[in-house]
């Protein structure tokens, strides 16, 4: 059986009574202080009783309080703007979008990174996640690592960010040291950095050049950020990746077009898609995509502009991928 030393992180054995750090402990009672002033770790008055509620109040409970979500979000739509914008110009000059997190922020980033390649055809590099305790972190809580700036310098220096690069942390509290470090590190070498947090006036803000602050307020279970901050931060990593994607244009009118046709059903969508965009029958629509290369936007591109496949695909690479731009024959600009 572990000992109590064992059990505790380094934050709490400082606290002990007896303990040999406990030179620190001021400075951690300060720390408490400041974690107990966080929206996000403070008592719902909403959810007073929660443990004496039926099934059905509960669940109402917490519509109740998700309802809230979005206009927390709303609030902070100029700094989404600004980070879509970011990423999509890094992406486009060949830079890459890395999230950093730990806990449930982290899972939710990575997440957001896993999808963008089955979504937008995007090469597995140019969206990427940082995870405090690592892959094996996403279906086991290693939280104590959270903890270290040490490690989070350490993990996003492996990543060599540079001004190509755009680094977002995402901690509901703001004050993750791992995410922290790892944001202040990257700036230093000169990435693009942005916060999405829960909370005002926090460390992450400090070492983020943007910052995004969706003010969700007290959770239904106090301190559960997997709630509440996890929705409001899966909305605005949503909002990020689909925007700068859109930008690109890998997104033609509100169709994803840029979807790789690797199973039954993502070969049915392209079809489909291709039907809505161009007007037409399934025959013409399977035909031109078979001569395309399976490719949608190659196809939707010889459609709409009337061109053979040499010509779609000369039109593509000079847009950068950007389809309707590539069916205007025009360059991308962002």
């Amino acid at each position: 059986m572990l000992g109590l030393d064992a059990m505790l992180p380094i934050s709490a054995l400082q606290e002990l009574p007896g303990s040999r750090t406990r030179d620190n402990h001021n400075n951690h009672h300060d720390q408490a202080d400041l974690l107990q002033q966080l929206t996000t770790e403070s008592q719902n008055e909403a959810s007073q009783g929660l443990d004496t509620k039926s099934a059905l109040e509960i669940a109402r409970i917490i519509n109740h309080e998700d309802a809230k979500v979005a206009a927390a979000v709303k609030k902070a739509i100029p700094e989404i703007a600004a980070v879509i914008d970011q990423v999509a110009r890094c992406l486009r000059d060949g830079g890459r979008l890395i999230y950093v997190g730990a806990g449930s922020s982290g899972r939710i980033a990575a997440l957001d990174a896993s999808e963008c390649p089955p979504t937008y055809s995007t090469a597995p590099g140019q969206v990427q996640y940082i995870m405090a305790g690592g892959p094996k972190a996403l279906a086991s809580a290693v939280e104590v690592n959270e903890d270290s700036e040490e490690l989070g310098q350490r993990d996003v220096a492996r990543r060599r960010p540079t001004r190509k690069d755009v680094v977002v942390g995402v901690s509901a509290s703001g004050r993750t040291p791992y995410v922290v470090a790892a944001v202040a590190y990257a700036r230093a070498r000169g990435a693009h950095t942005a916060a999405v947090t829960c909370n005002v006036g926090t460390p992450l803000s400090e070492a983020a050049d943007t910052t995004i602050v969706a003010d969700v307020g007290a959770e239904v279970v106090s301190g559960s950020t997997r709630m509440k901050a996890g929705s409001a931060q899966k909305m605005i990593l949503n909002m990020i990746t689909t925007g700068a994607m859109t930008r690109l244009g890998y997104v033609y009118e509100n169709l994803m077009v840029n979807v790789h046709m690797q199973n039954s059903k993502l070969v049915e969508r392209g079809i489909r898609i291709l039907m809505s965009a161009c007007n037409i029958d399934r025959a013409t629509a399977v035909e031109t995509i078979k001569s395309a290369g399976r490719s949608v936007p190659v196809a939707l591109v010889m459609l709409r502009a009337k061109v053979d496949k040499p010509e779609a695909v000369r039109r593509l690479a000079k847009s950068d991928g950007n389809v309707r731009l590539a069916i205007e024959d025009n360059v991308l600009e962002l």
